[in-house]
């Protein structure tokens, strides 16, 4: 039997290779010459097969008719991309693949004979229902789209788990209604759709087998190992995880970056003041290769002087291929002497340096000789960031750990970068179906202008820490008065014990909440209050009402015990649509001066990304007015969201106030395609700066002063040129002469950031009780002319 990856399920599997034998077909009837003749030798072999057309549920069969079943598909799996596509035959979900090509069997091949591949993260849950929505798109209208990325994780020949993506093309695939299907409702239909989580509803809905799943599908795979360990890598930098954790997740990150399977990691921590390395960071001792067990270390007796001046002095990466002969050369070197006492063979010091500072030395270790040298060093640079970032956190902030969210946004193209995706996938068409080699180009649009600007909510992580208290403290006042209650019933001693507990929560909450604080509380609840709650046996009735009623209040979505956190969640709820519908209202009807790439992020606030440049739209003539053009919108826009959310302040549950920043980069910079992520990255390591001022800028200051550069009812302007400030000065004016901003414009230098100094910045303040009706009817294309 064909044997899916999940038994229960609504399809009866059936294996056929009916469309494309139509398609044969036609070709035969229809067309002449060589084509018309592979066609009618095609059918002519298979004709003793019927069961190919019919369909068949058979393992066996499959092994049985493997040889005519390749020839049937040999247009689909030519034999020239055999070595570089991973493709095979499947059905969507279905636990069995063959016909593989030459690359695909290969990897199978290394990973063993016990390996079964299977998608990652899928579990019986998501099949059914995803399963359940394709019969509803079918045959009911609906557009339900349950689809997400597919993953497979396959392990090579030295053990090295590589991870890959899986892609399939469903053309060649029907499904088709048995007597048993049931007829559906559009109540049916509702109640199907707002009830995710109630599998057993779908699985009475959808009956097993009575739908059948007829044809075959093509399973693609692309190696996504690189993508996949930067992404792991990330998740770990930003997690809270302490030093040894992090050292043993970013060693099997590194070897599937490497391909080295003898991999390990180290970290050596630099004292700028004194001069030393230690091996004592993150407030405990970590894996020291350099040091080699000594607590700390002058530098020169650490490094030989070549390591010494490329390391401390350039900033550059040390890599040793061979220890063992880098040792005989140099005979005196402190670093070749301790690395050769605990067999490492090869290595790579990396200096992690962040504003111009050195923090330490990242150390990656094999104890196999060449498996690092100067040349694979610099796939380091593809980390190197996020490491410096975070250790650099962990450094100066280790007793509030932030535990960093990367919220991914996986969007449809836009609309203005479409077109050279679909030339790229056009000429894959022509390129394959001609039988040609062909891999897919990445999407790179060049000397592009980049404008960043935020409306972000002041506070807002202060505010919820507020309502949490809020919430948390009632809650334990309540328990309180209910132990008081229950101590006539049970141990005085122990009820004594929890109030002195509870009592401490609240003490602990007056001073301040921490990162686990609720956490912390929930879990003592759960455990030692809730039982003795619920044992009720000789509770009086009214205590026991006083009980139930307790439980009600903790509900998190009717309960008065979250009354605030509800509050506050609603409020920025409320902020963030409101913005985002005026920034994409009015990107709309930018959009139609000039085209250019858009993106926006809601998080505690909203956040835009714009591109523009003449190779974004090749047709048109870019030229610096449409630059500015857009640079005098987004100052405008900015200002209206602002207005707009000043008098929606005065309704929230919270009134928030908001601070607004543009951040103004007049050199062109590139911008990438990640296949993977699904969305457009900067380009280059000179453009990395922008990025670094745009993650930075926010929370950067007033130079020489403990204030923020923004602040709340004003716009901050982030400029490095005098002719930036010149340009804006103008749009400034211009929006003076609106109304729409006061007349103090303030002007500072800002504070130096990673890398990055001479920063400036001009700050507006915006005209909240401007005229509402006035704002949201003007033109900005009158308003720029």
């Amino acid at each position: 039997m064909l044997i899916p990856q999940f038994l229960d399920n609504p399809f009866k599997i059936e294996l056929s290779f009916h469309k494309i034998i139509e398609r044969y077909e036609d070709i035969a009837a229809n067309a002449t010459g060589y084509e018309a003749e592979r066609a009618k030798s095609i059918l002519k072999e298979i004709s003793p097969y019927p069961e190919l057309r019919d369909g068949f549920v058979s393992a066996e069969q499959i092994e049985q008719d493997a040889e005519v079943i390749s020839h049937l598909l040999a247009e689909i799996f030519p034999a020239i991309l055999t070595d570089n596509e991973i493709k095979a035959v499947s059905l969507p979900f279905l636990n069995i693949n063959f016909n593989h090509t030459r690359r695909f069997k290969s990897i199978l091949d290394a990973a063993g004979k016990e390996f079964d591949l299977n998608i990652r993260d899928f579990d019986e849950h998501q099949f059914y229902i995803a399963s359940c929505c394709i019969i509803l798109n079918e045959f009911y209208g609906t557009q339900l789209n349950f689809s997400k990325p597919l993953f497979a994780d396959i392990p090579d020949a030295r053990g090295i788990m590589k991870h890959y993506r899986i892609l399939y093309n469903a053309d060649f695939v029907e499904i088709v209604a048995t007597e048993n299907a049931p007829i559906l409702t559009q109540k049916d239909l509702n109640k199907l759709m707002n009830n995710y989580d109630d599998l057993a509803l779908w699985k009475k809905t959808f009956p097993s087998g009575a739908w059948i799943l007829k044809g075959f599908s093509l399973m693609s795979l692309v190696d996504v190992t690189v993508e996949n360990a930067v992404s792991s890598l990330k998740s770990s930098l930003l997690g809270t995880d302490n030093a040894p954790d992090l050292q043993d997740s970013m060693s099997s990150i590194f070897k599937s970056i490497f391909k080295v399977t003898d991999i390990d990691i180290g970290f050596t921590s630099y004292d700028q003041e004194e001069g030393r390395f230690s091996s004592k960071v993150f407030g405990q001792k970590t894996k020291s290769y350099m040091m080699s067990g000594k607590p700390d270390q002058e530098c020169d007796e650490a490094l030989c002087s070549k390591s010494f001046n490329k390391i401390i002095k350039r900033g550059s990466y040390f890599a040793i291929a061979d220890v063992d002969d880098f040792t005989l050369k140099n005979p005196d070197s402190c670093l070749g002497q301790q690395l050769q006492q605990q067999g490492i063979k090869s290595a790579i010091l990396a200096p992690v340096i962040k504003n111009d500072q050195l923090l330490g030395i990242l150390e990656l270790v094999s104890h196999r000789a060449k498996e690092f040298n100067s040349v694979n060093a610099h796939k380091l640079e593809v980390a190197m960031p996020y490491i410096v970032d975070s250790i650099d956190r962990k450094l100066t902030d280790i007793q509030n750990k932030i535990a960093a969210v990367i919220q991914n946004y996986y969007t449809t193209l836009h609309p203005s970068v479409d077109w050279k995706f679909q030339r790229e996938a056009q000429n894959y068409i022509q390129k394959t179906s001609a039988g040609i080699n062909y891999t897919l180009k990445e999407i790179v649009f060049k000397d592009v202008y980049p404008l960043y600007g935020q409306v972000d909510i002041k506070d807002s992580s202060i505010t919820r820490n507020k309502s949490v208290i809020t919430d948390l403290t009632g809650q334990l006042n309540q328990l309180v008065y209910l132990l008081k209650q229950v101590e006539q019933y049970t141990s005085v001693f122990l009820i004594e014990q929890h109030l002195n507990d509870l009592q401490g929560f609240v003490e602990d909450l007056t001073e301040n909440i921490k990162a686990d604080s609720e956490q912390s509380v929930k879990n003592y609840l759960a455990t030692w209050i809730y039982p003795l709650l619920r044992h009720e046996s000789g509770y009086s009735v009214n205590l026991q009402e006083e009980i139930a009623h307790y439980f009600e209040q903790i509900d998190e979505v009717t309960g008065e015990f979250h009354l605030n956190r509800r509050s506050y969640e609603k409020t920025l709820s409320l902020i963030n649509e409101k913005l985002a519908v005026i920034m994409d209202k009015r990107q709309d009807e930018a959009q139609k001066y000039f085209p250019h790439y858009f993106e926006r992020f809601k998080t505690d606030g909203v956040e835009h990304n714009l591109y523009i440049g003449a190779t974004i739209a090749p047709k048109l003539n870019f030229a610096e007015k449409d630059l500015r053009r857009l640079r005098l919108w987004q100052l405008m826009v900015i200002a209206e969201m602002s207005i707009e959310h000043h008098h929606l302040k005065q309704t929230l549950p919270f009134p928030l106030d908001v601070t607004s920043l543009i951040l103004v980069f007049s050199n062109p910079i590139s911008i990438r395609f990640r296949m993977d992520e699904k969305h457009f990255d900067i380009d280059g390591a000179y453009n990395v700066r922008y990025e670094v001022i745009k993650k930075r800028i926010d929370k950067s200051r007033v130079l020489g002063t403990n204030e923020r550069i923004t602040q709340p009812g004003k716009i901050t302007i982030i400029y490095s040129k005098t002719e930036e400030e010149a340009e804006y000065s103008h749009y400034i004016n211009i929006l003076q002469r609106q109304g729409v901003i006061g007349n103090l414009v303030e002007n500072f230098e800002v504070e130096d950031l990673q890398g990055v100094s001479g920063l400036k910045a001009l700050r507006l303040t915006v005209q909240a009780e401007h005229n509402l009706e006035w704002l949201r009817n003007f033109n900005y294309q009158e308003l720029y002319k």
